[in-house]
């Protein structure tokens, strides 16, 4: 009778995680969609090259954007380790309230340092991103993490999609000024800190708070520790093995050549990427300096990129071709692609060729983003994929710092947004050349490892080994065939 029972529990039990669980993703959807609806965010360069906080361009570009980027670089690795230790949540509050202060500083604030500060937020909100992207690890088992991934990421872009829209209505039909457009921005925000104040808080994370005895092994689902009420053990001896260990391992890593390969496209590649992005709307308002809000199209604009971005990304995991022989060309081809929309934005005096040079300079990106991915975490276990992330990210901040200290602070070359981007084609070019070289070396390796190959088979005579009897050779393929 008790096994009876007990099967009799085990489906309703079942039935009841599974139900939590959806309530879960749905959760997380919504939030994640949610605090992407600011619709105020793709018009902040022409709000503060435009009559309501009347900085010059010089000031945009060489005194407040560079903060943006130096703020990036102090705060990744602290907010890194923050994530993982005081397990998500407090990490996400975080980013609400540096949201909810970034908006209240372009509404309220006046002056360059008032703007700096803004940026310095900015900073912290974009290296928080890693805990709303790692918090499904700790809440979902090791089955279900690539559904849910594809349902955040989805919420994500689906939100940032819907945030642009809403802001172009509203400026070009609706004639809200930006100064209104920041208001609703911030009722936006706040709303988010609302909906971070219910998510569940883990128990787990990947590195500091890992159950006792784990090792390599994958932890449990956060969802089953939540539901049993498991408090967790110590973690201390963990801490200490895994975490040197795991960082010993980078450096065997280093000499997998696609892990190589890919993880410097991501630093260098994500590093001047993130550079144009953060100068791209200075450029516009310089090429096309209306004072007519309702002919501003950045939000059009930034709505049109997300959504060939997803287009790409999806397109991306059919590719089916051997990378190990065709990586480096596909980089090179797609790098210089885009040294080459670089120039023409930089060159052309048309804003509409301008637009759609930076829509599909986001859409090769982010095509070859999730390849990327793949190739990097395909050999990986989670925790070692989330520490190699982490260092490229880290190395790419370095270097996206060090290129904006010399190229755009004023207290170097100060440059004004058109050189720049002389600059960044200059860069990319480079890139592209290194990354072809590579290829043609890539393809004379492979020619030469295959003529001997088939050298050696031409050579080879047709025929049986002389120790063993014609008549046994058939014996002992009817025994296999039977």
């Amino acid at each position: 009778m008790p096994k009876k029972d007990d099967d009799a529990k085990k489906p309703a039990s079942e039935a009841a995680l599974d139900q939590r669980w959806k309530i879960q993703v749905f959760y997380l959807c919504f939030y994640g969609f949610m605090t992407q609806i600011r619709p105020g965010e793709s018009f902040i360069t022409p709000y503060l090259l435009g009559a309501d906080k009347n900085f010059t361009q010089t000031e945009v570009t060489n005194v407040i954007t560079p903060v943006l980027t130096y703020s990036y670089m102090a705060v990744l690795v602290p907010v890194f380790l923050l994530t993982d230790y005081l397990r998500y949540k407090p990490v996400l509050v975080l980013q609400s309230l540096s949201h909810i202060s970034i908006w209240l500083l372009l509404v309220l604030g006046t002056s360059v340092l008032a703007m700096q500060l803004m940026e310095f937020f900015y900073g912290i909100t974009m290296a928080a991103r890693i805990a709303y992207s790692s918090y499904i690890f700790s809440l979902v088992a090791p089955s279900r993490y690539q559904r849910m991934a594809s349902y955040s990421r989805s919420a994500v872009l689906l939100g940032v999609f819907t945030s642009s829209v809403l802001g172009q209505l509203c400026v070009t039909l609706g004639g809200v000024s930006f100064l209104t457009l920041n208001y609703i921005s911030l009722g936006f925000v706040s709303f988010g800190l609302i909906l971070t104040l219910f998510l569940e808080r883990p128990r787990r994370s990947l590195f500091f708070n890992r159950p006792e005895g784990a090792g390599d092994e994958a932890a449990p689902a956060e969802l089953d520790k939540m539901a049993g009420g498991d408090s967790g053990g110590g973690t201390g001896g963990w801490r200490e093995a895994v975490l040197c260990r795991m960082l010993r391992e980078l450096g065997a890593l280093a000499r997998q050549p696609q892990l190589r390969l890919w993880s410097l496209w991501w630093v260098f590649n994500s590093a001047g990427y993130y550079l144009m992005l953060y100068y791209v709307h200075i450029l516009w308002n310089e090429i096309y300096p209306t004072t007519d809000n309702r002919r501003v199209y950045n939000g059009g604009v930034d709505a049109a990129s997300t959504l060939l971005g997803a287009g790409a990304s999806f397109v991306a995991g059919y590719v089916k071709i051997r990378w190990t022989l065709w990586s480096e060309l596909v980089i090179g081809v797609v790098t210089a692609f885009q040294a080459g929309l670089l120039l023409l934005m930089n060159t052309t005096r048309n804003i509409w060729l301008c637009y759609a040079a930076y829509v599909f300079f986001r859409g090769s990106y982010q095509f070859l983003v999730p390849i990327a991915i793949f190739q990097i975490a395909t050999s990986l276990s989670k925790e070692l994929c989330a520490l190699v992330f982490g260092v490229n990210t880290f190395f790419a901040t370095v270097l996206k710092t060090i290129i904006t200290i010399i190229v755009a602070d004023k207290r170097v070359l100060g440059l004004s947004v058109h050189p720049q981007f002389y600059v960044y084609f200059g860069y990319f070019t480079l890139l592209a050349v290194v990354y072809l070289l590579a290829a043609v070396s890539t393809g004379i390796k492979h020619s030469c490892r295959k003529q001997p190959a088939e050298l050696a088979l031409a050579k080879v005579p047709c025929q049986l080994p002389a120790e063993v009897p014609v008549q046994d050779k058939s014996l002992e393929t009817g025994a296999v065939r039977a």
